[in-house]
């Protein structure tokens, strides 16, 4: 990627000062977009029983309204960065930043559960545009090398801070102004980031652009969303027909396309030559893995937290500060973790201790006793750090230097796509065990016994209906499905990690001198 024109050599002292606050003021403005796009990656975790209550999603529908928005971010990453290498990337970052406020207003004031899906899907387009664009124009802004790693480590630290504030923030907001008001804080942001981005960010393009290759990007999106899409369905309907099979099929065969299409060019959107490297490979494997769990369970945490212990959103956003705190020690940490025991040892030892919280978590948490929650939460959180800062060093660190950029774009796209896939494999894990567990309520009329079954939310309704003793069988009932899930989630996320740590040791063991 070619470097921007140097600052004049020959201006004065006070012209100089003025062009590295420049540089800072746009790494604040670039940071400040991590740190929503992160913010809203988790933002709408606590808020979900307050929002079921008004719009009924089914569980399907209420996965989706999740994890669509990462979904969405991670298939368009790759091809806004390419997009914005030809266009313009100020141009691009500042029509991200406008789409991500307009969608936020409209999720904000959705009415029906469509309307928020939508409203996430083009929040998930505006947090694309606005990630792909803005390393590299730090890139371009920070000529200094020791600038400009000092400023990729604080744009990189701004997403992950966002993601796991997220919950607090949107607790707070929630309980005060309901659910709505976690997308509505976003606009008055996104306009003064508009104003002040407009004046200090320089335009820059690549003058020798790679070809933007619209099949490519088809087929990675349909790909994805028909896996994803048959996926949900067996989870709600605990079968598969042929419709679901034919989906996930055909949604597998347009990935398997996207892949040989790739391979055929010459300027591929997505080079997967890259992953022939087991460092490469494994350390990708090792990010999605990792935070797609993390995300995950913020994500079933708050919902267990809620709707089985009865937390209010703000105490549940305050009782994942531990996970939150132990997380940013252990991405502080891990470097010299690594230092100390080598890469491998760490790696895979983080991973294993993320795996062993989980797994306490599974067999001794109490969503009604927190102090079982805390000890493996502080456990997990650190694990996690650690994996996330030593996997996506390994990325950067197995590809050339020439090749930073695309290594970089794979990378930013590992933790989009973990965060996705981890909801929605999990998600339906829960809602599968949730159906399965919940005992047959004899008495309820056939709509009543649909809405309890597809989801919790549908149980407290169909009980607040109900009211006296009758109202009460029912929502034991369901806290106890609930809390089986959520048990699930955690046991099948534990057996996860485990064997990516095995795989971890195996893979990135040193090849063996000859």
């Amino acid at each position: 990627m070619p470097k921007s024109e140097p600052l004049a050599p020959t201006a004065a002292p006070t012209e100089r000062q003025a062009a590295s606050g420049r540089r800072w003021t746009v790494l604040a403005v670039l940071s400040t977009s991590l740190l929503l796009c992160g913010i809203d990656l988790t933002v709408l975790h606590v808020a979900v029983p307050s929002m079921s209550r008004e719009l009924h999603p089914s569980g399907v529908q209420l996965l989706w309204i999740v994890d669509i928005y990462s979904l969405t971010l991670a298939s368009l990453l790759v091809t806004c960065g390419t997009l914005g290498d030809r266009i313009g990337r100020k141009r691009m970052v500042l029509c991200g930043f406008a789409l991500f406020g307009l969608a936020s207003a409209a999720a904000a004031f959705s009415s029906t559960t469509p309307q928020l899906i939508a409203a996430r899907v083009a929040l998930g387009v505006g947090a694309a545009m606005i990630m792909a664009s803005t390393v590299a124009i730090i890139r371009v802004v920070f000529t200094d090398d020791r600038e400009r790693a000092v400023a990729i480590g604080i744009w990189t630290a701004a997403h992950s801070v966002g993601a796991t504030i997220g919950p607090l923030v949107g607790g707070v907001v929630t309980e005060h102004w309901g659910w709505g008001a976690v997308f509505l804080v976003n606009v008055p942001i996104v306009l003064v980031i508009l104003v002040v981005g407009a004046r200090f960010i320089p335009e820059s393009k690549n003058p020798a652009p790679r070809h933007w290759d619209l099949a490519s990007v088809a087929l990675s999106i349909t790909g994805l969303a028909g896996v994803v899409y048959a996926l949900k369905q067996a989870g709600e309907h605990l079968s598969v027909d042929w419709k679901i099979l034919v989906t996930a099929l055909g949604g597998a065969l347009l990935l398997y396309a996207f892949v040989r299409r790739q391979r055929r060019l010459a300027e591929p959107l997505l080079d997967f030559s890259l992953f022939a490297d087991r460092r490469f490979s494994t350390a990708t494997l090792c990010v999605i893995s990792c935070f797609g769990s993390y995300v995950a369970l913020l994500f079933f945490l708050t919902q267990w937290l809620q709707q089985v212990g009865e937390y209010s959103p703000l105490r549940a956003g305050l009782a994942l500060m531990p996970l939150a705190a132990a997380n940013a020690v252990g991405a502080t940490t891990g470097p010299w973790l690594s230092a100390r025991w080598g890469n491998r040892a760490a790696l895979t030892g983080a991973l294993g201790v993320f795996a062993a919280a989980l797994a306490v978590l599974a067999l001794f948490g109490t969503a009604g006793q927190y102090a079982s929650l805390a000890g493996p939460l502080l456990v997990a959180g650190y694990g996690a750090g650690v994996v996330m800062t030593l996997g996506a060093d390994s990325i950067m660190s197995a590809a050339r230097p020439e090749r930073s950029g695309e290594a970089a774009a794979i990378q930013e796209t590992s933790f989009e796509l973990g965060a996705g896939l981890g909801v929605a494999v999990l998600g339906t894990v829960l809602a599968a065990m949730y159906r399965v567990t919940l005992p047959e309520l004899p008495g309820l009329a056939p709509d009543h016994r649909a809405a309890v079954t597809e989801s919790f939310g549908g149980a407290a309704d169909v009980a607040a209906g109900l009211g006296g003793s009758a109202a009460r069988d029912l929502l034991d009932a369901a806290e106890r499905a609930y809390d089986s899930g959520f048990t699930a989630v955690a046991a099948v996320a534990a057996a996860g990690l485990a064997l990516t740590a095995l795989l971890a040791a195996l893979a990135l063991r040193p090849r063996p001198s000859r």
